[in-house]
């Protein structure tokens, strides 16, 4: 949705709000995350809100096909780094093996795929990749000292709307009503869609190593895949089975 809108900003902004009004209501069952956790949900916002930005640069400049693929393919890397230096959840060379695979294997998706990456979109993409992990490792610590880890699933989800709608409303603003004339119902799809999804990775992040969770995450690549060549009849071709096969042996060894 993002990438087909002809203003990336305010898809993302719709995407995030429909999903924060959704943890919105969430927030009335939980309480309000442990004392030990207001310093991750306030870093998780600002990380949040950054990579947005960087999202809608990123598709904006670049192709779906080439910034997708870099940006998930960096983000296992840094969770693993930060987890292991910061998390004491230090990588077996079978791990660390493991995530390289992972990631490469997503990463490879992204050559070949069209025309050349100029260097503004990877470099946007690699930006991208770096604020995914960042802010991953952030909210994985952060659920992990909350009582329970619905409180901060819940109130970081809904808080997260905030700085985003603040910023599309200021540079946006005018485009807002023609925009929701045309996307509203996709939004609100996509919202439910991407807050079920990460208030998943989330819990499982509070049970697991983040790693492990994370790489299993982006196969989210491999499914993207999947569904071009099926509905909207791009090649799968070689190469994206030789990096599904790479992805499936790398997550293989992460959660060994």
């Amino acid at each position: 949705m993002t990438k087909r809108s002809a203003d990336p900003l305010l898809a993302i902004w719709l995407v995030t709000a429909s999903g924060g009004l959704v943890a919105g209501v969430a927030t009335l069952f939980v309480s309000f995350p442990s004392r030990e956790a207001w310093s991750y949900l306030a870093g998780s916002l600002v990380l949040h809100l950054v990579y947005q930005l960087s999202l809608a640069y990123a598709y904006r400049h670049g192709d779906l096909s080439q910034v997708y693929p870099i940006a998930r393919g960096v983000a296992p890397c840094v969770v693993g780094g930060l987890a292991a230096v910061y998390a004491g959840e230090p990588l077996s060379a079978e791990r660390a093996l493991g995530a390289a695979l992972a990631a490469g294997s997503i990463i490879s998706l992204a050559l070949g795929a069209g025309a050349r990456p100029t260097a503004r979109p990877v470099i946007a993409a690699v930006g991208t990749g770096l604020l995914i992990g960042s802010y991953t490792y952030v909210d994985a610590e952060g659920v992990r000292l909350s009582r329970s880890p619905f409180d901060f699933i819940a109130w970081s989800l809904f808080l997260d709307a905030l700085p985003i709608t603040i910023a599309a409303i200021s540079l946006r603003a005018r485009h807002v009503p023609a925009f929701l004339r045309t996307e509203l119902r996709y939004g609100i799809g996509a919202g439910i869609l991407a807050t079920l999804a990460y208030g998943i990775v989330l819990w499982a992040m509070s049970r697991t190593s983040m790693v492990s969770v994370a790489a299993v995450r982006e196969t989210s690549v491999i499914f993207s895949a999947l569904i071009g060549a099926r509905m909207l009849r791009e090649p799968f071709g070689a190469r994206r089975v030789a990096a599904s096969v790479g992805m499936v042996a790398g997550i293989t060894l992460l959660t060994s």
